[in-house]
C-alpha cells in the first residue's frame, strides 16, 4: 500500500534532501528511521519519494512524500498498540526521528497519488532582512541578513517578468535530460508591515508582541515545479536588481536569452523554505501523474 506523509524540516543541518552517502540528509534520516522502525534488512530498505528536492540548507514546512509498503509488515509495527498500522507508524516515528524533522500526519494514498508528479504546485518563500537590521535570533536560520535597503518595487517588477510558461535556463540548471521550462504562476515581494500579534489592545499603553516577520522583505513564488537552484537564482538576481546593481533590462535580457552566467548564481539557502504543495482532487491525481512525466516544451 502507498502512504503519503505529510512533514516538516529544519535543513541548516541536512545536505539536502536526496539521500548521499556519508552525508546527513532528509530522505537519509526518514528511510533509516522507517527501516528501523519495521525491522527491515538493508536489501529491503524502502525508498521515499518526495514532492521537491531540497537543495542543502534549504527549509520545509509543507513538504509531501510518499512510500510504498507492504501490509504486513506495516502492521507489524503495531505491538501492543490498541490503534492500527497507519497511526502506530506515525507514533513510532514522531519518536525515532531527530529534532529538526517533524512528520505532520501520515495517510493512506488515494488511488494514483505521486508524491512527486501529481503535485499540481509548489509554494517556496524567501525571507530577508534588509538595511543592515538586526535579525531576530529566533529567525537567525530561516532569515538572510543584507546591508542594503532593498527597492521592493523595483523588485516587483523584475518578478512580474517571470509569471508565465518559460525556459529558466538562466537561473537554473536542468536534470540529466530533463529541461529548465517551468511554470511560474505567481511571484510576489513584500515587506511585512510592523504588526502586532494582538491588533486590539485594552491598554494602548501596553505591550504589544511584535508578529515574528515583521519588517522582512519576503518573496513568494509558485510555479507547477522548479528546476535545480531556480528559486534561489531568481531571488538573487532580484536583489540585485533592489540594490541597484543590476536594472530591469539586465533581469529581461536574462529571461529572454536563457545561458547561465556568473551573476545569476544562487542566493544563501538559509532563507528559503518550501511552504505548501498542492495536488488536484483525487479522481485526477493519476492523470496528473502522467501527464506531468512528459518532458516540457515551451510550444506545449
Amino acid at each position: 500500500m502507498r502512504l503519503r506523509i505529510d512533514c516538516s524540516y529544519d535543513g541548516g543541518q541536512f545536505h539536502g534532501w536526496a539521500r548521499q552517502p556519508g552525508l546527513r540528509t532528509v530522505q537519509g534520516e526518514l528511510e533509516h528511521a522507517l527501516a528501523t522502525i519495521l525491522r527491515l534488512p538493508d536489501d529491503q530498505a524502502l525508498h521515499v519519494t518526495v514532492a521537491g528536492r531540497t537543495d542543502t540548507g534549504v527549509h520545509a514546512l509543507g513538504q509531501v512524500c510518499h512510500v510504498d509498503v507492504l501490509p504486513e509488515i506495516l502492521d507489524s509495527c503495531i505491538g501492543h498498540m490498541p490503534t492500527n498500522g497507519i497511526e502506530a507508524l506515525e507514533r513510532r516515528l514522531k519518536h525515532v526521528l531527530p529534532a529538526d524533522i517533524v512528520i505532520r500526519s501520515i495517510s493512506s494514498a488515494p488511488e494514483g497519488f505521486d508524491a512527486r508528479f501529481s503535485a499540481l504546485e509548489r509554494t517556496y518563500v524567501y525571507r530577508i532582512c534588509d538595511a543592515g537590521k538586526a535579525v531576530d535570533p529566533r529567525m537567525r536560520g530561516f532569515v538572510l541578513a543584507i546591508p542594503q535597503l532593498l527597492d521592493v518595487d523595483a523588485m516587483n517588477e523584475a518578478a512580474a517578468l517571470t509569471v508565465g510558461l518559460h525556459d529558466f535556463g538562466s537561473f537554473a540548471t536542468p536534470n540529466p535530460g530533463g529541461t529548465t521550462i517551468r511554470e511560474v504562476k505567481r511571484a510576489r515581494w513584500t515587506r511585512i508591515p510592523d504588526s502586532s500579534l494582538v491588533q486590539e489592545t485594552g491598554d494602548p499603553a501596553g505591550y504589544r508582541v511584535p508578529a515574528l516577520e515583521s519588517g522582512l522583505v519576503c518573496f513568494t513564488i509558485v510555479a507547477d515545479a522548479f528546476a535545480h537552484n531556480m528559486v534561489r537564482s531568481l531571488v538573487n538576481a532580484c536583489v540585485q536588481v533592489g540594490n541597484g546593481k543590476k536594472n530591469l533590462d539586465w533581469f529581461a535580457r536574462k529571461m529572454a536569452e536563457p545561458v547561465r552566467e556568473g551573476s545569476t548564481g544562487p542566493i544563501d539557502a538559509r532563507g528559503l523554505t518550501l511552504e505548501h504543495v498542492a495536488y488536484p482532487p483525487d479522481g485526477e491525481l493519476a492523470a496528473r501523474a502522467q501527464a506531468i512525466r512528459a518532458k516540457r516544451t515551451l510550444e506545449s
